[in-house]
């Protein structure tokens, strides 16, 4: 295990994620002294010539402190207000700090939309490698003040793992207010153990985190575990740590066994097949029957219409579209060759048949393999 902590030493791409419990009081108030600990840690790591990405959490938090709101908002209006007035708050306090070790930041506003979009997506990347060029760090939140549901990430946690796709990281650390992975809530059970190290993200890892965490933050060590399936996926390694340990991110990074390492799978998806697994909003859903799970999953094969069973949702030729077997589980995500309302026509049918059914024939599968991702 010790090895695996050494190739930490590696790591020249990071994402830090700071959640809102580590830089904030119960008050909403922004937890100053322990923002410019954290922020002096990342310039130091910087200096050495490591390419950073901060992202943030507390934008809501820091609006609450500064509206002399009491508790966190719940209607989604009053949420985009505290943000609209907590964002401000703290990238001014992040651009001081920052700007006390000579560091130039740089404030980057997501949404899932963002993502989904295949074009923006790569604009956001170029982005984000033309600051790493000028040494800029870049400053990462999503853009409470303006989103809706239907296009959020939901938490954090889920932001910067797909950040650290995106940028194709090598390791994403999280900073939390618990020293990382147990297998019971130690705040309740005394007798929890510590998890150092997780090589596979099984169901019995999956149980250990149920719940959320702070009253001011959206995440809890289920987000968290989450977030290590994301970035695993795209080849970064993942690490929770204790961000109120004094230097803990230096001590991490010189090998330490601090927090808990989510060690990156061998072999991981394509940046294409990371995007359409995680970086999506799907269309619609084609339900498929055990043989084409079989066939898709584990030989890696194109969906055909004859192992499709049913198509719910309106699409079109060239959207991505959910697979789900018939436990009505998801197991994966594709771009469709043909609309909707022409897989309900061809479904059940062999490949042979499309043309007669439709008039004509583009393809003889409904998503190639080359664009589809198992999740």
């Amino acid at each position: 295990m010790d090895n695996l902590r050494q190739e930490l030493k590696k790591s020249k791409r990071i994402i830090i994620k700071i959640g809102t419990s580590s830089i904030t009081y119960p008050t909403g108030l922004l937890n100053l002294n322990h923002i410019e600990k954290i922020v002096r840690q990342i310039a130091d790591i910087h200096n050495r010539g490591l390419e950073i990405v901060l992202v943030t959490s507390g934008a809501i938090g820091a609006g609450m402190g500064r509206l002399g709101l009491k508790t966190r908002p719940k209607t989604i209006p009053e949420k985009q207000a505290a943000a609209a007035v907590g964002q401000g708050v703290l990238m001014h306090t992040y651009e001081k700090l920052f700007s006390e070790y000579s560091k130039t930041t740089a404030q980057i506003l997501l949404t899932k939309e963002d993502m989904c979009d295949r074009v923006r997506f790569l604009n956001a990347r170029n982005t984000f490698f033309s600051l790493f060029d000028k040494n800029v760090i870049p400053i990462v939140n999503e853009n409470d003040a303006i989103i809706v549901d239907e296009i959020k990430f939901g938490d954090n946690d889920t932001l910067s793992s797909v950040v650290a796709g995106l940028v194709d990281a090598d390791l994403l650390i999280i900073l939390s207010d618990i020293d990382g992975l147990y297998d019971k809530d130690p705040r309740k059970d005394p007798k929890a153990k510590f998890i150092n190290t997780v090589e596979n993200i099984t169901e019995d890892v999956e149980n250990f985190a149920k719940g959320a965490g702070s009253s001011l933050g959206t995440g809890g060590m289920a987000t968290k575990i989450k977030a290590a399936k994301i970035a695993l996926s795209s080849g970064a390694s993942m690490l929770i740590l204790n961000g109120s340990i004094p230097n803990i991110i230096s001590i991490a990074l010189e090998g330490e066994p601090v927090g808990t390492l989510f060690h990156c799978e061998k072999q991981q998806l394509s940046a294409k097949k990371h995007w359409l697994a995680f970086g999506t909003l799907p269309k619609g859903k084609i339900y498929v029957d055990i043989g084409a799970e079989k066939f898709i999953k584990e030989k890696h094969k194109s969906l055909l219409p004859k192992g499709i069973t049913k198509v719910t949702g309106i699409f079109k030729q060239g959207d991505v579209i959910s697979i789900y077997n018939e436990d009505n589980k998801e197991i994966g995500r594709g771009i469709t060759n043909y609309p909707s309302f022409e897989i309900e026509k061809i479904l059940g049918s062999d490949s042979k048949s499309i043309e007669k059914i439709l008039g004509y024939k583009s393809y003889d599968v409904v998503v190639h393999a080359d664009n589809m991702a198992i999740l």
